[in-house]
Formats: C-alpha cells, structure tokens, sequence
C-alpha cells in the first residue's frame, strides 16, 4: 500500500552524506555509525557503482552485507603455496539478500548492479588486503 508519506530508498536522508576514503577502490562511498564501547558493532552504509570490485580481504571481526538495492557477488579463498585459490563458488547476493562472513575469512566482492548496502561489523571495522 502506498500513502503520500511513504518513504523509499531513494526519497530517504539515510543515503545521503556518504562520503569517500582514501585508498579504496574506486565507487565507494559510505556513512558510518562508530561503538561507543568495546562489545559494540560498527554500522555502515555503503554505496558502490556498478563495476566497482573490492580485491580479495579479510576483517578482524565477523561482518554481516544486507543488499537493499542492486546485485553483487562474493567469492571466497584460502590460502596455498600457490598464493589465493577459490573456494566454493561464487555467491551472488539479490535486493532483499543477506550475507555472513566470519572473522579472518578471505573474500573479494563485485557489485554487478549500482548497490546500496547495510554492513554491519562486530566490534569497530578493519580491513586487511590478502594476496
């Protein structure tokens, strides 16, 4: 149902004020929430352009991707003496989808669809490039 007060995610104030950081890929931008103690979780909103890719990483505390709006995919990876190897298939996450990666994981990410993300970290946000 629709009423003239409806609020969509492209009417709303919560993606706007995005900004971008340096040193990360190029697309990007996000608004962030900081923990205000040790057991909090660090809350961002990230956008990302279609074609954007993030290489493959890993974050010091278990993270949770909601898809909002767009299309993106995940591949995940471990470590050989051969370097990175894929491992499993790739995951593509839909509008409406959510995704878990546990601490220290190897991921990359692809955002196939302009995409607007909630992401939530446990405890504050790290980033560590895996090669």
């Amino acid at each position: 149902m629709s009423t003239s007060n409806e609020v969509t995610s492209d009417t709303t104030k919560v993606w706007d004020n995005h900004v971008s950081i340096p040193d990360m890929p190029e697309g990007f931008t996000v608004r962030t929430t900081y923990p205000t103690n040790t057991n909090g979780a660090e809350v961002m909103l990230e956008r990302w352009e279609a074609g954007s890719e993030e290489p493959p990483h890993s974050h010091p505390g278990d993270d949770m991707t909601v898809v909002v709006e767009g299309k993106m995919s995940i591949q995940f990876y471990t470590k050989s003496d051969d370097g990175l190897v894929a491992d499993g298939n790739e995951i593509v996450l839909n509008k409406g989808d959510v995704g878990y990666v546990k601490a220290g994981r190897i991921h990359d990410a692809k955002y196939i669809e302009d995409c607007k993300l909630v992401y939530v970290h446990d405890k504050a946000f790290g980033f560590t490039a895996e090669a």
